[in-house]
């Protein structure tokens, strides 16, 4: 019982503790409302007071002491409401990180470092007016250069009653809508059971009986759509929690990182509103944080050198966040100084990470990637912050093992920006499916500001571009089919087309599309690491078990370049197969390694298409009905224009026997589905279109 009462206490310290800091932080800038500086003093003084109290009443006397000479020192600030001088702030952190230490290992006797601290805070206790801060280089107390206070755990979540009431309020629903459905259950029996019987039951009354059995479970059906909503949504309310959460504690990291390197510098944050489930902040937080040191340490110059360049002193820092749909995008952005490509070509050359010859073959944006390899710095000397080349490694691995992917972009003397683009993992997400061609994909509904259909009065034709007018407004009017690569980019949108209006970070198009089949609440997930280059945020599965890729909407909006580009000098790779998720997985693996990808359904399909159109490689699967991938492979061997085809068999049966007789029927290769699952098909392809290069 003692124990659980001493999680909670220290769960609810770290709480304050997080507050305390916060509002020592904000007190220790200028400016800022007279009313607001109150309420800042105000809760600071109440965490303190609270800590104090619960240290000594469960038994940690000397914390108590800690806390209550912390709570001297802001009792002698408040009645001015001036800002906390920078050395006081120091002590005052100092003393919070070392009361939180000490608490986590329940540290109840006396300790040095507690002394020390309580008699500096006595000292310091005779401030009574406000200081100026302490100039770099002049402080008596150094900052201490470590992680933010830490947060909460796993452990640490804390349900409420109203939660669980909820919770237990839609299990009796379910509970009520399993008895139910179990009532269904028997009336179809029995309607089945007087089928077989005619005797006792005519097929006019087994029809209305299964008419109002179909009544019923439509209604059901509701029911349990809105008992699954709401478990979702206090789910939701439960396992996620804002981001500012991990991003306020940020600001106490760049403050003391600036103070220790003599810089100024500011975080702004824009986003931390956006609540994400708990396990991914857990995991972000140490990337978050080698960004925020990075930019302090890296990118920001000292105050003299800004302002020689024309810049504020003072040096911004921001992190801006955005949801789409089931993906998260965090940006983290610096004023400072950039990044040297020439410096990077030259560390690179001096640590043996390149030859010369390789280094100079890299353009700027490739050498910037070199910053994310393990180990490489371009600082010289070693300090207490950088020079040993850990960091950007370390984001670049923490985000790539949440299913995501990191982007650089640099200017040298404008500042750097890092982009995390992550899945945010819970809960469903409203995509619009649509088809194009024999492909259907899914659009996050999120990027969709309306549907529209083609009409001449609306639509402006080039010769090689095409406009729609809508509110007013003239937008460029693209094909997901010319987008996609499936078929060539024309002008000509026929009348009545479904036409989307797509949104993206501020960049709006009109998007054509074959066909409109319906909105779905689907629950999208990420694409394995090797795949995040591909168009696609994820993958969902429908109803029925078919996969279905849902396309990155910033995709359609920036990537929109292939729908008017030549696409001529492409390989151009056909896949045979029965399974509408084979297809799509041949399709998202050859579509990664630069190919130009039509698929069909059955062999029938494949030898009409293989008539009238030129492919580098046939994909084919072993079993389909009607016409199996042996007897298509025999009878394209058979055609002159199709007899040296590279050709490859796809089988879900791994054994020699299978694959002697694909081999036999005239394929080029033959790989079992759990080879492609594992990477090898694209190599098999590179190789058998290859070796038919090197045989003509």
């Amino acid at each position: 019982m003692i124990a659980a009462l001493l999680d909670g206490f220290a769960a609810e310290a770290r709480e304050i503790a997080q507050r305390v800091t916060g509002h020592v932080l904000a007190l220790e800038n200028p400016g800022g409302e007279e009313v607001e500086r109150r309420k800042h003093f105000d809760d600071l003084a109440r965490g303190l007071h609270t800590l104090k109290g619960n240290a000594s009443t469960f038994g940690f006397p000397h914390l108590s002491e800690l806390a209550h000479k912390m709570e001297d020192v802001v009792a002698l600030l408040k009645p001015t409401l001036a800002p906390i001088p920078a050395d006081t702030t120091d002590l005052l952190l100092r003393s919070m990180d070392v009361f939180m230490a000490k608490l986590a290992v329940r540290a109840a006797g006396d300790d040095p470092a507690l002394t020390e601290l309580a008699r500096a805070l006595a000292e310091h206790g005779a401030v009574t007016k406000p200081r100026r801060p302490t100039l770099p280089g002049r402080r008596t107390i150094p900052p201490p250069l470590q992680e933010p206070t830490p947060e909460r755990t796993e452990e640490d979540w804390r349900i409420g009653p109203r939660h669980i009431e909820m919770l237990m309020r839609e299990v009796e629903r379910l509970r009520e809508l399993r008895l139910r459905l179990d009532e269904q259950k028997r009336e179809v029996e029995r309607s089945l059971r007087g089928l077989e019987h005619k005797t006792t039951i005519d097929a006019s009354t087994a029809r209305g009986m299964l008419n109002s059995i179909s009544r019923v479970l439509r209604v059901e059906s509701e029911e349990a759509n809105d008992i699954v909503d709401g478990l979702e949504q206090e789910l939701k309310s439960v396992a996620t929690l804002p981001l500012y959460s991990v991003l306020d504690p940020l600001q106490r990291a760049v403050r003391d990182l600036c103070r220790s390197l003599g810089k100024e510098a500011r975080l702004a944050i824009v986003g931390a509103e956006i609540s994400l489930d708990r396990r991914l902040l857990e995991s972000l937080k140490g990337p978050l944080l080698h960004l925020v040191r990075n930019a302090v340490d890296h990118g920001i110059e000292i105050p003299h050198v800004r302002i020689a360049a024309g810049k504020h002193r003072e040096g911004s820092i921001s992190i801006r966040i955005e949801r789409t749909g089931n993906l998260v995008a965090i940006e983290v952005e610096d004023d400072g100084g950039g990044m040297d490509a020439a410096k990077i070509r030259e560390t690179a050359i001096a640590r043996n990470v390149l030859s010369a010859d390789d280094a100079a073959a890299l353009d700027s944006s490739e050498l910037y990637q070199l910053v994310f390899r393990p180990a490489f710095s371009t600082r010289t000397e070693i300090t207490e912050v950088s020079g040993r080349g850990v960091g950007l490694d370390v984001v670049r691995a923490a985000v790539q093992s949440l299913g995501g992917h990191v982007e650089l972009h640099t200017t040298l003397g404008s500042g750097s920006r890092f982009v995390l683009t992550l899945p945010a993992a819970l809960g469903a997400t409203p995509v619009l499916v649509v088809r194009v061609d024999e492909q259907t994909v899914g659009i996050p509904m999120v990027a969709i500001e309306t549907t529209r259909m083609a009409r001449p009065e609306h639509v402006q034709v080039g010769r090689t571009t095409a406009r729609f007018e809508h509110g007013g407004q003239l937008l460029p009017l693209y094909e997901l089919g010319a987008i996609l690569a499936l078929r060539a980019a024309s002008p000509v949108v026929p009348d009545g087309k479904p036409i989307l209006i797509v949104a993206s970070r501020g960049t709006r198009i009109a998007l054509a599309v074959d066909e409109l089949i319906g909105d779905r609440e689907l629950v999208v997930r990420p694409l394995p690491s090797e795949l995040h280059d591909l168009p696609y945020q994820g993958a969902a599965i429908h109803a029925r078990g078919d996969l279905l890729l849902v396309l990155q909407p910033e995709f359609l909006v920036d990537g929109r370049a292939a729908a008017t580009s030549p696409i001529d000098a492409m390989r151009r790779a056909l896949v045979v197969d029965d399974s509408l998720t084979a297809r799509a997985l041949h399709r998202t693996i050859l579509e990664s390694g630069g190919y130009q990808v039509h698929s069909v359904g059955s062999a029938r399909q494949a030898l009409d298409h293989l008539r009238h159109a030129f492919y580098d490689v046939v994909i084919a699967d072993v079993m389909m009905p009607e016409i199996d991938g042996l007897e298509m492979t025999a009878m394209l061997r058979a055609r002159p224009e199709t007899r040296d085809l590279p050709l490859i068999l796809v089988s879900a049966h791994d054994s020699q026997p299978e694959r002697e007789r694909g081999i036999a029927a005239g394929a080029d290769a033959f790989v079992s589905k759990k080879d492609c699952i594992s990477g090898r098909l694209l190599g098999e392809v590179a190789n058998v279109i290859m070796r038919k290069e090197r045989g003509r």
